[in-house]
Parts: structure tokens; C-alpha cells; sequence
């Protein structure tokens, strides 16, 4: 006889079912198609979380949302037991989110990096976000301009 492992209890968006969870030490930690779930019931869409990363040594998830330039970006990390599934489902969906990425120099290597997101679940909307190296200043005319410039060229490879 096999025994089918059933996910805890966690309140998720009407509509939204659980797909994959690891229990963490102060909760649970599940993905649904739509979203990651934290324990205390944060709910960050796919398309705002940035990065997720897995150290296998001490068995640690670490997230990262997209966040706001200037200000620290919101970072989550949380020691996970049997994580397979829910590791499988991260890395889809975040991966599934990213409909561009183009790094375009500015200064030298150091530049701007334009992204085109959009939710995994269906949805046609497109988000678009700047990422800046380290030393460029999003303030500066130049930059400013540069970057404007790089979206309007992604935006005319996305749209047609």
C-alpha cells in the first residue's frame, strides 16, 4: 500500500490550490500556480520574486522579491524538510515569469538590466523592471535616457 502525502492546511487565494510545500520551523512553505506562500500567510505573486536559491548543505531556501530600486529588496530564507516537489515548482514557475531579461552596457560592462515579467498562471499582462549594476545611478540624465531606450527596443521585440 502506498500513502499519498496530503499538504497541511494553508489558506491560499480563492481559485488557487496547493501544488507543492516543505514545512519549515515556523510553518509551511507552499507554491501554488500562482504564487509562493510563506509561513504567516505572505503571499508573493511569481513574477515578484527575483530569485530563489537552494543550499543543499544546511537545507535552506533563500528568496528574493523584485522590490524597489533604492530601497532593500525583501529577502526570505527558511530551513526546509523534503523540499523536492516544492523546489521543482519554484523553479518552474519563477522561470515561467521571465518573458525577457537583455543586460545593456552603459558605463563601460556596468549598465542596466530591462525585464519583461508576467504572472505563469495566465495572465497577459507584462510587467517591465529595471535592474541597475552596481555604480549606476538611475538619477543620472544619461542613464535615464539610456534606459528608456533599452524598454522601448524590448518593448518593440515584445509587442511586434
Amino acid at each position: 500500500m502506498r500513502l499519498r502525502r496530503t499538504s497541511p492546511q494553508v489558506e491560499v487565494a480563492a481559485g488557487e490550490r496547493v501544488l507543492a510545500w516543505a514545512s519549515a520551523a515556523d510553518g509551511v512553505v507552499a507554491g501554488t500556480r500562482a504564487a509562493l506562500y510563506l509561513p504567516g500567510g505572505r503571499r508573493i505573486p511569481w513574477e515578484e520574486v527575483e530569485s530563489a536559491d537552494w543550499d543543499r548543505d544546511s537545507e535552506t531556501l533563500r528568496v528574493s522579491e523584485v522590490g524597489t530600486w533604492g530601497q532593500p529588496r525583501p529577502r526570505h530564507s527558511f530551513v526546509l524538510g523534503e523540499p523536492t516537489r516544492l523546489l521543482t515548482l519554484v523553479r518552474e514557475r519563477v522561470t515561467a515569469s521571465v518573458v525577457l531579461q537583455r543586460h545593456v552596457p552603459i558605463r563601460g560592462k556596468r549598465g542596466v538590466r530591462v525585464i519583461a515579467r508576467r504572472a505563469p498562471a495566465g495572465e497577459r499582462e507584462v510587467t517591465w523592471l529595471f535592474e541597475y549594476d552596481e555604480g549606476i545611478d538611475p538619477d543620472d540624465p544619461f542613464v535615464a535616457h539610456a534606459a528608456q531606450e533599452a524598454l522601448a527596443a524590448a518593448r518593440e521585440e515584445i509587442d511586434g
